[in-house]
């Protein structure tokens, strides 16, 4: 129950941008928040802590790495370029690169841009060869050779749906063994996978993404990266329970860091049997306790909060949903499907979200992480729109 509002002031972002300009800034994680509205109630936790830290790990491949490389003599306009084995796209400038973080399950090197920005990350140099598109100006053929990241003018990491509200628990009712996104999943009905970590989720610790919009500083892979706006799949009208957490993956929003930005090891890239690369990296924002709807939101323990489980035997776009189930029971490693018991795990690390979540408490309250809030928030309008006529 959210407590009378004389009992709970509303704060301004001004004024906890001061209390951390003075070093008093209260900050907790999303898990000992929880434990300290348990201990002491909701009304005397506002008045103790300023800023929930909630965080996620984001299993992708929806995103890319950017590359601006710089001019070569004679110079060279760009057509057909391979970084590191994988291919890239000429964007922009004669040298402006995409590297997808995916690639076809059936790639026999197994490698996408994830694998190029950890191997740049931690001081290596990867291969280039490319093909010319001969003009006037840029005679060049062909060019080759090594890079390494202080080559790169612009090294930039783009993450189409980094935060994504909530998640999905993926089940399969066909026999044996089915390849999915998330991993592998046994069936019928034998495991499932979730995709969301549930309470202390930044999606769940704060619903709508209502804090976020385009410019809001986030914590990823080490560093500092910037909300870009909505992203992909953004669906900010999902169902919703009487508390505003959503039933389904609702909003979600687009990131983009600088590679100068990433600690060497936070990026892990992976391949997954059947779906092909990915990229796992640990995020984390700041939830400020603006008001009682904010902090009674944040509050929200994990038999509270539900995601849908869904059948992904069925190869259709909408996916049968088999029921909900709590986050509770989701933590305790097993769920009830048609009266039958079946064991659950994380398709995601909730160890590295951990980490990141008290790495970003230390940096608020000594100032090193800008509490900011953007000026404009998420569009309303939905991104996740069929294609079908």
């Amino acid at each position: 129950m959210v407590p009378r509002r004389d009992e709970m002031a509303r704060r301004s972002s001004a004024d906890l941008q001061a209390r951390q300009a003075r070093g008093d800034l209260q900050v907790l994680t999303a898990s000992d928040y929880r434990a300290l509205v348990a201990r002491v109630g909701l009304a005397q936790a506002f008045r103790q802590i300023d800023v929930v830290v909630a965080a996620d790990t984001v299993l992708t491949d929806e995103g890319a790495l950017l590359l601006s490389l710089g001019p070569c003599d004679p110079p060279i306009r760009l057509r057909e370029v391979q970084i590191g084995g994988v291919a890239a796209q000429v964007s922009g400038s004669a040298s402006d690169l995409l590297l997808p973080l995916g690639c076809s399950p059936t790639d026999a090197a197994r490698r996408s841009g994830g694998h190029v920005l950890a191997e740049l990350l931690a001081g290596g140099t990867v291969s280039l060869s490319g093909l010319g598109d001969p003009t006037a100006l840029q005679p060049r053929l062909e060019v080759s050779g090594m890079v390494a990241l202080p080559q790169c003018g612009v090294a930039r990491l783009l993450l189409h749906r980094a935060i994504v509200e909530n998640g999905i628990v993926a089940v399969s009712t066909a026999d044996g063994l089915l390849r999915t996104p998330y991993g592998p999943l046994l069936g019928p009905l034998a495991s499932a996978l979730y995709s969301c970590g549930g309470a202390g989720s930044i999606g769940l610790t704060m619903p709508a993404l209502s804090l976020l919009g385009p410019g809001s500083p986030v914590f990823i892979g080490g560093g500092i990266g910037w909300v870009q706006g909505v992203g992909s799949g953004h669906n900010p009208a999902a169902r919703r329970q009487a508390s505003g957490h959503a039933t389904v993956p609702g909003a979600s929003a687009a990131v983009a860091v600088d590679i100068e930005q990433l600690s060497a090891g936070s990026v892990r890239p992976c391949f997954i049997e059947g779906h092909g690369a990915a990229l796992l990296m640990a995020i984390a924002v700041p939830v400020p306790l603006l008001d009682a709807t904010v902090a009674a939101q944040a509050a929200a323990e994990p038999e509270d909060l539900e995601a849908p489980v869904l059948d992904l035997a069925v190869p259709r776009r909408i996916k049968p949903q088999l029921g909900r189930v709590t986050y509770g029971q989701l933590a305790r490693g097993q769920l009830t499907l048609q009266g039958r018991p079946v064991r659950c795990a994380p398709a995601h690390s909730p160890r590295l979200a951990a980490a990141a979540a008290l790495e970003l408490c230390e940096r608020l309250r000594s100032g090193a992480f800008p509490l900011l809030q953007s000026a404009v928030g998420l569009s309303r309008r939905p991104a996740l729109l069929p294609l079908d006529p």
